[in-house]
This record gives structure tokens, sequence and C-alpha cells, in this order.
């Protein structure tokens, strides 16, 4: 009898507006592994609620996530700055910050990716268009379409990075 063993990998595109998280299944046994969706969505704040708010808001969405699909580790993108827009790397640093503080209360092993690794890992290209890294998961994970909005693609994007690097790091040789 083969011994079949889950690994639950949660991947999460950190945004104020809109925070992509997906949620895959790596099925592992003496015979190989397989990997599929188990679930993927966004958590959206209100613009129109005050700072604290949206950020309270992220981070209750990603405990209900959390605490509902039950992951092993949780993949997270890392921070990265445009010289022309800091506003915009402070504001990411606070979303990631609940983000990081949900996984910690969780006890869930968190590990941070750079988006030119994610998109390397997954399209050959660290430098792949939205579309791209869409394309490349639909074909990781066997899809029929790709996954909406591109915030959910980079968040099951984050976690199959995860799973070519930890889980499975033979298949990048």
């Amino acid at each position: 009898m083969t011994e079949k063993t889950e690994t639950r990998i949660l991947g999460i595109d950190p945004g104020l507006n809109i925070t992509g998280y997906g949620v895959i299944s790596v099925t592992s046994s003496t015979t190989g592994s397989t990997v599929s969706i188990v679930e993927a969505g966004v958590i959206r704040s209100k613009r129109a609620n005050d700072f604290g708010s949206r950020l309270s808001s992220i981070h209750e969405g990603i405990l209900e996530v959390i605490d509902s699909l039950t992951p092993d580790t949780v993949g997270l993108e890392e921070l990265y700055s445009h010289y022309e827009r800091p506003q915009t790397a402070i504001i990411m640093g606070h979303a990631r910050g609940v983000i990081c503080l949900a996984a910690s209360q969780r006890n869930t092993p968190l590990a941070s990716y750079a988006a030119t690794q994610i998109k390397k890992i997954l399209t050959g290209n660290g430098r792949a268009s939205k579309n791209q890294v869409q394309l490349a998961v639909s074909r990781h994970l066997s899809l029929e379409s790709i996954p909406e909005p591109p915030d959910v693609a980079d968040a099951l994007a984050i976690a199959l990075c995860h799973y070519y690097l930890t889980v499975r790091p033979a298949s990048l040789t």
C-alpha cells in the first residue's frame, strides 16, 4: 500500500485594495506528487475606510483563510519599490506586516520570494508579464482557463514557487 502525504501551501499577493490568495495541495507518495488548487480568491478592503480599518480587513481575511484552509506554510511576495513611487512601498509594507502577523499568530511558517524569482521559476523569465504568469499558472495547475483577477494568479504563482523551491526542488534541475 502506498502512503500518501498532503502539504498545503498558501500563496499571498499582498495589496491594500486587493490581496490575492491561493492554496495549493501537494499530495506526495512513493510514485510521485500531484498539485491541485484547494481554493483561490481575493480579500478586498474598502477604499472609503480609513487606513487602519483597511489593514484590519486584510489581517482578518488572512486569519480566516488560514483557519479554514489550514495551510502548512505561507509564501509571500517580498516588498519591492520603484524609486518614482516610494509611498507605494510604504503602504505595501503595512499590508505585508499584517499578513506576517496573521501567519505568526497561527504558528504558520512563512517564506518570502522576490517577484523576479517567482516569475523566473514559473516562466523562465524574471521579467515576465502578468499575462505570461497567468498562462504559466494555468499550465502548471492544468487549468482550463487563466486565473482571474491577476492577483489570484500571482498568489498561486507564489505558492507554486514555494513548492518548486522547497517541496520539490529536484524538479528545477
